[in-house]
C-alpha cells in the first residue's frame, strides 16, 4: 500500500499538468499578444518571500462604483497552470449571469508541495519529498496577507470561494477544518486526503463532533481516478453529509469519464451552477 501511495504522490504532486509555454513565431510583426487579467506582487514576511497574484476582475468593474463582488481564490493559480482556463471558464459564467460577477485571484506556485501539505508522520515521504510540510504557514498568509491585501485594494463583499485540487484540494479541506470561516464556499477537486496516512479524515471527523460548520457550501468531487482517491472522497462525502443537513450545503459529484488531469474545468463549472442556481440565464 505504501508503494502505491509514493506512486500516486508522484503524480499529483505534478497536477495540474503546467501548460507549456508557447511563442508564436508566425504571428505577424505587429501583432499585440492576448492577456486575461494581469499581475502583482505581494510580498510576504509570513512566508518570507514575494508572491505572484493573477487577477481578473470583472467587465464593468469600477474602483469607484458602488458595487461588491465575490472573490473566487485559485490554488494552482499560475499563469501555466489553472488561471487561464478557469479564469476563462469565469469570465463565460458572468458574462451569461450564469453565476454573479467575480473577482478571481490566482495564487501562483512556488513550492505547492510545500505549502500545501501538513507535516507528515510518514518517514518514507519525508525522506523523499524534503520540502512538505507548510500549510500552517501557507495558511496563515491567506489569512493574514493576502485576503487583507484584496479587500483593501479591490471592491470585495463577503463572499469568498476557494478552488483547490489533488494536493491544492487536501489544503482546501484542512482549511474547512482548522479554520473554516476563512471562506464561504469549498470546491475540493479530487483531494488528495491519503496524505499521512489520511490523518486528516479522522482529524475533521473528531473535530466536527464539537464544532460543526456553518452555512458553508462545499462542493466535492472526484473523477475516475485511483481507488485510494476514490475511496477517500467518498469517506470525506459521508463526514460532511451530517453538517449538510444542519446549516450548510453540500454538493457531491463523482465524474466517471473525467481523470485526475481532465476533471477541474468541468468540476469548477458544475461547482459555481449549483452554488448559484438562481442565476442561471432563463
Amino acid at each position: 500500500m505504501k508503494k502505491i501511495l509514493i506512486l500516486l504522490l508522484v503524480f499529483v504532486c505534478n497536477a495540474p499538468m503546467r501548460m507549456a509555454a508557447q511563442t508564436n513565431v508566425y504571428a505577424p510583426a505587429d501583432s499585440k499578444p492576448v492577456s486575461l487579467g494581469f499581475s502583482v506582487e505581494l510580498q510576504s514576511k509570513v512566508l518570507n518571500e514575494t508572491r505572484t497574484l493573477n487577477i481578473l476582475l470583472p467587465i464593468g468593474y469600477h474602483p469607484d462604483s458602488a458595487t461588491t463582488y465575490p472573490v473566487i481564490y485559485l490554488l494552482d493559480g499560475s499563469a501555466d497552470e489553472d488561471y487561464m482556463h478557469v479564469g476563462s471558464l469565469v469570465q463565460f459564467l458572468n458574462m451569461y449571469s450564469i453565476v454573479p460577477d467575480a473577482i478571481v485571484v490566482g495564487i501562483a506556485n512556488i513550492d505547492r508541495k510545500r505549502d500545501f501539505t501538513f507535516p507528515t508522520t510518514v518517514a518514507e515521504d519525508k525522506k523523499t519529498f524534503p520540502t512538505t510540510g507548510g500549510s500552517a504557514k501557507f495558511i496563515a498568509f491567506i489569512e493574514n496577507e493576502l485576503q487583507p491585501y484584496i479587500q483593501m485594494n479591490y471592491k470585495t463583499n463577503n463572499s469568498k470561494t476557494i478552488i483547490g485540487q489533488s494536493l491544492g484540494g487536501l489544503l482546501a479541506t484542512e482549511i474547512l477544518c482548522n479554520k473554516p470561516d476563512l471562506f464561504t464556499h469549498y470546491v475540493i477537486v479530487s483531494p488528495s486526503l491519503w496524505w499521512d496516512n489520511e490523518s486528516l479524515l479522522k482529524k475533521l471527523t473528531k473535530k466536527l463532533e464539537t464544532t460543526p460548520l456553518a452555512n458553508k457550501k462545499i462542493y466535492l468531487c472526484v473523477g475516475n481516478e485511483h481507488p485510494t482517491m476514490v475511496a477517500d472522497a467518498k469517506i470525506l462525502n459521508g463526514i460532511l453529509e451530517e453538517q449538510a443537513k444542519k446549516s450548510s450545503t453540500l454538493f457531491f459529484q463523482y465524474f466517471e469519464k473525467e481523470d485526475h488531469a481532465t476533471i477541474l474545468h468541468r468540476a469548477v463549472y458544475d461547482a459555481l451552477e449549483r452554488f448559484y442556481p438562481k442565476e442561471k440565464s432563463k
